[in-house]
Parts: C-alpha cells; sequence; structure tokens
C-alpha cells in the first residue's frame, strides 16, 4: 500500500509542478493573452487542480494510514496536507477577491498573497519529494 502511496504522491508531485511552475507563468508570455484572460484562465485551472489535490490529497492519506512506515512519512505527509489546507483557506480567498477585482475592469496593485501561494507551494513540492521518496523506497 506504501508503494501505491508513493505513486499517488509522484502524480499529484507533477501536477503541482506542471501547472504552478510550468503552465501559470507561461501563460503570461503567449502572443494575445491579457492579463484578464490569463487570470480567468487560471482560475478555471488552479480549481480543478486543486480539487485534484484534495482527492490525491485523501488517496495518500488513506494510502499511508493502511501502511506500516515510520514517523517521517507522518511528517512529510502532514507538511504537505497543512500547506493545502492554509492555501485553500487562507490565501486563495484574497487571491480570488484581486482577480475578481481585476476582472472587473479595477486597477489594482500585485499581492503579496500570491507571493506567499508560491512559497507555499514551493514548500509543499519538498514535502512531497520527501513523501514520495519515503514511500517508494520503504521509508
Amino acid at each position: 500500500m506504501a508503494e501505491l502511496a508513493g505513486g499517488v504522491t509522484c502524480l499529484w508531485l507533477g501536477m503541482v509542478l506542471g501547472i504552478s511552475f510550468l503552465e501559470a507563468p507561461l501563460k503570461f508570455r503567449a502572443p494575445g493573452v491579457t492579463v484578464p484572460l490569463g487570470l480567468g484562465i487560471g482560475r478555471i485551472v488552479f480549481r480543478a487542480l486543486n480539487r485534484a489535490e484534495v482527492v490525491l490529497a485523501v488517496l495518500v492519506a488513506a494510502g499511508v494510514t493502511l501502511s506500516d512506515v515510520r514517523w517521517p512519512v507522518y511528517l512529510a505527509g502532514a507538511v504537505a496536507a497543512v500547506v493545502l489546507v492554509v492555501q485553500l483557506a487562507v490565501v486563495r480567498p484574497p487571491l480570488n477577491r484581486r482577480s475578481d477585482r481585476v476582472l472587473a475592469g479595477e486597477d489594482v496593485p500585485r499581492s503579496r498573497a500570491h507571493v506567499v501561494y508560491v512559497v507555499l507551494e514551493a514548500v509543499k513540492v519538498l514535502a512531497l519529494v520527501a513523501l514520495g521518496g519515503l514511500l517508494l523506497t520503504g521509508g
């Protein structure tokens, strides 16, 4: 069961890397993509990513719970899960309010919440790398 949880963790990691660190910054460099268009696309993509992350986190938690693993696995899993909860419950709401204002045509300054979200994504990536590695190597 630990190996299956490790595989799901790697899927989760790949999705976060692909969306947050590849798609998100690159879409604004595409010809014709305005800030409102990019924000609209980003909201849809991140809503889908976050829903998938919640499902994957539950699957990983179930796999870890049903496995005989040591405390570092629980720690790495807890860090990834807590970061996801903080992103969804604390950081995303102000980002959504800001993007609502931009999409309504307001000129608003950059948000510090965006920087916090990116830092949390980096922490989550590190936790997922550790978790996946531990699960796949019998940790």
